[in-house]
């Protein structure tokens, strides 16, 4: 370890730092990136394997585990990066999550005691640098610059939003009622929520990156590293519910998501609308200058645990602290569902020996992706752990009835999300190692169940916030083509494939939209589209024989079977 060179690689978003540490890492022989996201991991897992090919790479994730037997780069989630591994290289993104409530804990440890035998890097944001000089004293620092510039626009209504504008939400509510806003006055709008699977994601992405949609709405999943084409992120919101109380943003956390405007070397803008209140000029000015407060306080759990007994364990992770840059973690979820099936007199006298409980602890870390209730899950954990220590793996009958009631696609949105949060749960147990008898088979079928209710997921969300017809046709009248009429016999009108109305005689009736922007496109793209149909029909008209032209007793100039004028008394 003499030999090994630290480096934390500090700056705002667009600097490409996590493209550098990609690259420093296929320079060693063996290496692992512990990233903040599963959807982030997927992504940088997609891109090595374009390089190395799927033999030598691994993803492990809470969820997904892919090792082939060589493996020399490892890409995981920060949680689930694998420990004591002795490998060249090792990175950190995104370290400025040290200071996080909920998860800054582990990142801390990472800080702390996480290095590759050759070279570490630390990438995140500028804020970090004092606290890492001064818990890592050999650090070296690398600042990158942003390539491209972050300006402010102040507010646009979602009526005037421009193309390829990023609109961020901090509930689902919200961004469910900005989708559907979008859908009506612009066609539609990819959503992309943290609690998506990176299968339907990516679906949504797919969808506003090759064009389909102009617009994105998002929560602050987005500020994490995914790349995106965006020219502009709007904020309906700057305050959002942290887990234990409604709280302003701080200034680094909008920068955050902020930054995903502007890609390479693409300049950005970003903004406010809605009922969000304009940025204070100090913070719109801080963001555009990424000037910000440093971080003074990181997250920190001990991790030296002891699992004599229960109340031991729950002892070691209680322990406090004197360093003065660390400050103990509030009680998280795992120590929570600890302390709640250790009150539990049963699981209590099946705990009595190391191994008991250090299998205790492991069960305790399954994440609450339900988000019930703490009593539920703990019910859930609770019969997981008897099963494991009574037959040494998850009873498979019972485990098989609760996969098939997820395994269903029917439903609304709402209805499919909690499907997926709920498959996730089984896609964590199938991942540990042990936990089921037939391994490969569980995994794969919660892997299925977990893609079909992406794919179910996603189509319910296209068929909610995406209108196809208004989206094609305003895409093309934006791209000042020249929009192509179908009029086939029946007089029935197509634009670019997309029913519009119907055409009698020299009127035309336009099919009913579902809202006057709707309205207004449909007839933009349809006057366009019919002029040379119009022109044809008057030749036509012009050129007809009498036998074809016959009038009504009311006076109707009738042509064939349509009427097309009107006879009246002149002057």
């Amino acid at each position: 370890m003499q030999n090994s060179r630290i480096t934390a690689v500090l700056g705002p978003t667009n600097t490409g730092k996590t493209h550098y540490a990609i690259e420093r890492m296929l320079s060693h022989r063996t290496g692992v990136i512990g990233l903040p996201l599963r959807l982030l991991a997927r992504e940088v897992y997609d891109r090595i394997v374009a390089v190395k090919g799927p033999s030598v790479v691994a993803l492990v994730t809470g969820e997904e585990r892919i090792v082939p037997p060589r493996t020399q780069y490892w890409v995981c989630t920060v949680e689930a990066m694998p420990e004591g591994m002795g490998c060249d290289f090792l990175a950190i993104d995104e370290i400025q999550l040290c200071g996080d409530a909920e998860r800054g804990h582990i990142f801390t440890d990472r800080l702390l005691h996480a290095r590759g035998l050759r070279e570490t890097l630390f990438l995140g944001a500028e804020t970090m640098r004092s606290a890492i000089a001064a818990i890592v004293p050999h650090a070296q620092f690398m600042y990158r610059e942003r390539m491209s510039q972050l300006t402010y626009s102040g507010s646009k209504k979602l009526s005037r939003m421009p193309g390829r504008a990023a609109i961020v939400g901090f509930s689902v509510e919200n961004v469910y009622a900005i989708a559907e806003l979008l859908r009506r006055t612009k066609g539609g709008a990819a959503v992309v929520m943290g609690a998506l699977s990176p299968r339907t994601r990516n679906a949504q992405v797919e969808m506003y990156q090759n064009g389909d949609v102009d617009y994105l709405v998002a929560t602050d999943a987005i500020g994490m590293g995914l790349n995106l084409d965006i020219n502009h992120v709007a904020f309906s919101a700057i305050s959002k519910f942290d887990g234990q109380r409604m709280r302003y943003l701080f200034p680094e956390e909008l920068a955050q998501i902020a930054g995903r405007a502007g890609r390479h070397t693409a300049n950005g803008t970003f903004g406010v609308t809605g009922e969000a209140p304009a940025l204070d000029d100090g913070v719109a000015q801080a963001i555009m200058d990424h000037q910000f407060q440093p971080v003074k306080k990181l997250q920190w759990r001990n991790s030296d645990l002891q699992f004599g007994s229960i109340k031991r364990l729950t002892q070691t992770l209680e322990m406090r602290t004197d360093d003065q840059w660390l400050t103990r973690v509030r009680e998280s979820d795992d120590l929570a569902a600890l302390k709640a099936l250790g009150d539990d007199p049963l699981i209590a006298a099946r705990a009595k020996d190391g191994p008991s409980v250090r299998l205790l602890w492991d069960v305790c870390r399954i994440p609450d992706f339900r988000g019930i209730s703490r009593g539920e899950h703990a019910s859930l954990l609770t019969r997981i752990y008897s099963d494991l220590h009574q037959l040494g793996h998850v009873d498979e009958s019972w485990l098989a009835l609760q996969v098939a009631r997820i395994d269903r696609h029917d439903g609304d949105i709402d209805t499919l999300s909690k499907r997926l949060a709920f498959i996730r749960t089984w896609t964590y147990v199938a991942q540990r190692k042990g936990w089921v008898r037939d391994e490969t088979h569980w995994r794969e079928l919660t892997r299925a169940v977990e893609d079909r209710l992406s794919d179910a997921l996603h189509g319910a969300l296209t068929q909610r916030f995406v209108d196809r017809r208004t989206s094609i046709l305003l895409r093309r009248l934006k791209q000042k083509e020249s929009l192509v009429a179908e009029v086939n016999e029946n007089g029935e009108v197509t634009v670019e494939g997309e029913f519009v109305g119907k055409l009698e005689g020299f009127r035309f009736r336009m099919d009913k939209a579902g809202s006057p922007d709707e309205a207004k496109t449909l007839r933009q793209a349809s006057v366009a589209a019919l002029a040379p149909h119009f022109h044809l029909r008057a030749d036509k008209f012009y050129n007809a024989p009498d036998t074809e032209i016959d009038f009504t007793e009311q006076g109707g100039l009738m042509w064939g079977d349509q009427a097309v004028g009107k006879l009246v008394a002149g002057s």
